[in-house]
């Protein structure tokens, strides 16, 4: 199916509408959205998934009760603190939950809860209560900008993709809004993401779907080894595309799962080319492999490597330094059957052949890595299944960025 991309974020879907204002979480930047509001006019079915990190922010946990019903109506989530481990965290998830539902007129196990921003410190939950029913009242079809705006915190950027696409004869809309930019090493969806449709699916399928799109998205991604307490990817489907509703595998439940997956990926790379302090975007393919599972974790030990993503911010050719972060990263592969070569818009070099070092030009190499997209191609030579992970280099600017985050 051909993915056709389109504007409008989570609110590109029949049905949704979004807000973000600045309520005060963000005491330094007053004048940045620091609360977004994401809302359904209608129940909807509903799923998430959440970082593996043992040390659990409240919100987690709080949404995790809510979702136990399989739906929701709306998500509220701020930046500027993760409410993670103080005394009232919990606590002030649930008076969050309920500040919306009372502004939007629902019941607050509808609502689902994420934060974002410095750990260990009380959440001034009083402001968000306080600016609820400017929240709801600032709610609308164009809102997504600063809803995604409202969840930043050092990204540069916002991540926004919507995508429509044919399902049960019908068209139906999806599209995100996602934030993150350091403390980015998922082991499941990762960092922020909230997505929206209008497609007609069970909870049981929506979730199903969810799980397999994080797995090849945002657990394919790596700014710095650091996996977060606040990781969520919460879904929520309206069905007000009209198809009939997907309660089983098939085409339908294929469509929509290409759909999904489609923007999660878009997500996904546009985190990791928004890593804290990056200059370069690097996007590592490992082919012949045996399985996807084999090329998967030799392309994410790559991009995860410190060493090698500080040889690609110094424009470097170093691919001794991937070659070392396939060895220890516990996939078998045949070293004597290894190449590696580098390619970017300026052009491709082949640095390795057959796990040995090949003569090629260090000028015409530097200039490859020069340019702001990277792609580190390699052939194991040991099966047909290939694997993309995607990562940045390491700068001095993230030492910078996070030498002070809390003070």
């Amino acid at each position: 199916m051909t993915m056709n991309y389109i504007e409008g974020g989570v609110c590109a879907a029949k049905g949704f509408t979004a807000s973000g204002i600045h309520a005060g979480v963000k005491t330094k930047n007053t004048g940045k959205q620091d609360v977004a509001l994401i809302f359904a006019d209608r129940d909807c079915a509903a799923a998430a998934v959440y970082t593996k990190n043992t040390v659990k922010a409240a919100p987690l946990l709080v949404t995790q009760r809510h979702l136990e019903s399989g739906r929701a109506r709306a998500i509220i989530a701020n930046s500027g603190n993760a409410n993670v481990r103080t005394p009232n965290a919990e606590a002030n998830a649930v008076r969050m939950c309920r500040a919306a539902a009372a502004a939007l007129g629902i019941d607050e196990t509808d609502m689902i809860v994420a934060s974002t921003g410095v750990i260990g410190q009380n959440l001034r939950v009083e402001v968000i209560e306080a600016a609820a029913p400017a929240l709801a009242a600032a709610l609308s079809p164009g809102g997504s900008p600063d809803a995604a705006a409202a969840i930043m915190t050092t990204d540069t950027v916002p991540k926004v993709c919507a995508a429509e696409f044919t399902v049960g004869g019908v068209t139906a809309r999806l599209g995100g809004i996602a934030k993150g930019s350091g403390m980015i090493h998922p082991n499941m969806g990762t960092m922020l993401c909230f997505i929206t449709t209008d497609c007609a699916i069970s909870p049981e399928m929506i979730k199903k779907a969810l799980l397999e799109a994080t797995r090849v998205s945002f657990n394919r991604i790596s700014v710095d080894g650091d996996t977060s307490t606040n990781d969520m990817c919460a879904v929520l489907a309206s069905g007000a595309a009209g198809n009939a509703e997907i309660t089983e595998p098939g085409a339908d439940y294929d469509a929509f799962c290409e759909a999904l997956t489609a923007v999660c990926v878009e997500l996904a790379v546009k985190m990791a080319a928004d890593g804290e302090g990056a200059k370069h975007l690097i996007a590592c393919t490992v082919s012949g492999a045996a399985s996807e599972e084999q090329a998967e974790t030799l392309a994410k030990a790559v991009i995860s490597s410190t060493l090698f993503k500080a040889a690609i911010f110094g424009a470097d050719a170093n691919w001794g330094r991937a070659l070392c972060a396939m060895g220890y990263s516990g996939a078998d592969f045949k070293l004597d059957a290894t190449d590696i070569a580098f390619r970017s818009a300026a052009g491709a070099v082949a640095v390795c052949r057959d796990g040995l070092e090949v003569e090629f030009d260090e000028a015409s190499a530097k200039k490859i890595l020069t340019e702001r997209d990277i792609e580190v191609l390699i052939d194991i030579h040991g099966g047909d299944a290939q694997c993309t992970c995607w990562g940045c280099d390491i700068t001095y600017d993230y030492i910078r960025i996070n030498g002070d985050y809390r003070t």
